[in-house]
């Protein structure tokens, strides 16, 4: 699970450039924009992008847009339904994340005295602060949700999901000096998984089962099994997803089709277009100062034609009939994965971090600060698969964990467009909602 809302201290306050009375700071190396009532150095709440914050933290704060009798705007800038929290662009710099006092969090009863810098707060005293921002996403013409059929037993017992891979910046005390990483990229696409592993495949009725209209014994036989990052898909049920042609999942299971070892689940992002040539991740605007190198609309195609998508490998395990489940290395991943001519995401780096020595000699007070300059570097750019589009980040693995450990770090051209955001002209006194014009 990601979290989102953490306790620390504002960084490298600094005039903004181009409104007088705002000024920019950082949090976990991300700028945020301010008005002028914080200092150097202040203790406080950093909400980061693709957080939804809760309506009561909202009202308590007046974070939301509201209205007076007159029609003025007597709250803040954010959506009072969507309330979330994204990147923007405000007078030429980013502004990436929310930061609030301290006093923000006084509702909750919680003592001040009591909070730590670097306290995770989505929760506090048991009133919720942020969760993870999930978009509605409109229902298309002709799509179906069939009925499921329940069963008292679980189809792929053995199925594991895949974790949530955590923000890099909230978790640079997790890197040591020996620590062996891989940097890769991150792909903008749809979560899936399949495994070969006993599934069920009916039930197996006595005398008595019959009378009392029992279900059965469950019977399971080795088979292959797929579907979405929380769902285990009917491939039988087009309609089985978000997508109006959902039968794109169906063409990546057949991709593994007699070639994965028994008890094996491979996780992979799918990137293109469904069968009936719509994006996978939709369409993005384009702000106004990247249309030249990327034209009005970005689509992330990852070089598929419409119609077309492909498939990219992130992640392999075994899972013993225990529930146990045991990392396959990324190098043997992408060995096995080049015998199935399957692709994995681009590797950019592979290496040890420095000892300590060699570290303070670089200029680095910890290895995590090492891995977060390293990550920096591939972050950004034109994606190397298809430049047509951004690159949506990468993926830092610690490789030597005995679990999945990944963190990600994503670009902020990538984060500002994905929330489609425009710039507002003008600057506020005292209040950012005045300076911050949202697209929803």
């Amino acid at each position: 699970m990601s979290n989102y809302a953490y306790i620390t201290t504002l960084k490298n306050l600094r005039k903004h450039p181009n409104a007088d009375r705002l000024q920019l700071g950082e949090c976990f190396g991300n700028t945020v924009c301010l008005d002028l009532s914080y200092a150097e150095g202040e203790i406080g709440v950093y909400i980061s992008e693709g957080a939804q914050l809760s309506e009561e933290f909202c009202e308590e704060n007046n974070l939301c847009r509201k209205k007076d009798a007159a029609g003025n705007n007597i709250g803040g800038y954010l959506d009072p339904n969507k309330r979330n929290v994204k990147t923007i662009a405000l007078r030429g710099e980013k502004s990436d994340g929310l930061f609030l006092p301290l006093s923000a969090l006084v509702y909750t009863g919680i003592n001040l005295d009591e909070i730590n810098i670097g306290d995770c707060v989505d929760t506090l005293n048991g009133h919720v602060i942020a969760t993870k921002y999930i978009p509605r996403r409109q229902h298309r013409e002709g799509t179906y949700t069939p009925k499921k059929k329940k069963f008292s037993v679980p189809i792929a017992p053995l199925f594991e999901e895949h974790v949530d891979t955590q923000q890099l910046a909230y978790n640079l005390d997790r890197f040591a000096p020996g620590d062996l990483i891989e940097i890769t990229l991150k792909l903008h696409g749809t979560s899936g998984r399949t495994a070969h592993l006993p599934i069920l495949k009916g039930f197996k009725k006595s005398f008595l089962d019959h009378i009392f209209k029992r279900e059965g014994k469950p019977v399971y036989d080795w088979g292959y099994v797929s579907g979405t990052r929380r769902t285990v898909l009917d491939p039988r049920k087009e309609g089985d997803g978000y997508y109006n042609d959902n039968t794109f999942r169906i063409d990546c299971e057949k991709e593994f089709a007699d070639k994965l070892f028994k008890n094996v689940t491979v996780y992979y992002e799918i990137v293109g277009y469904t069968n009936d040539g719509t994006p996978i991740m939709g369409e993005a605007k384009i702000p106004k100062d990247y249309q030249k190198q990327y034209g009005n609309k970005m689509v992330f195609s990852y070089g598929c034609a419409p119609a077309e998508h492909d498939i990219y490998v992130y992640r392999m395990t075994m899972t013993n009939e225990d529930k146990e489940v045991i990392e396959i290395p990324p190098d043997v991943m992408r060995f096995y994965c080049e015998r199935m001519n399957i692709k994995t995401p681009p590797l950019f780096l592979r290496a040890f971090i420095p000892d300590q020595e060699t570290l303070d000699q670089l200029g680095f007070k910890t290895a995590g600060n090492w891995v977060y300059q390293m990550a920096e570097r591939y972050a950004s750019g034109p994606d190397p698969i298809d430049g047509t589009h951004v690159r949506e980040g990468v993926v830092v693995r610690k490789v030597n964990s005995p679990k999945f450990e990944a963190y990600k770090l994503k670009n902020y051209l990538f984060k500002l467009i994905s929330g489609i955001i425009v710039e507002k002209t003008t600057e506020s006194a005292t209040n950012l909602s005045e300076d911050i014009l949202e697209e929803m």
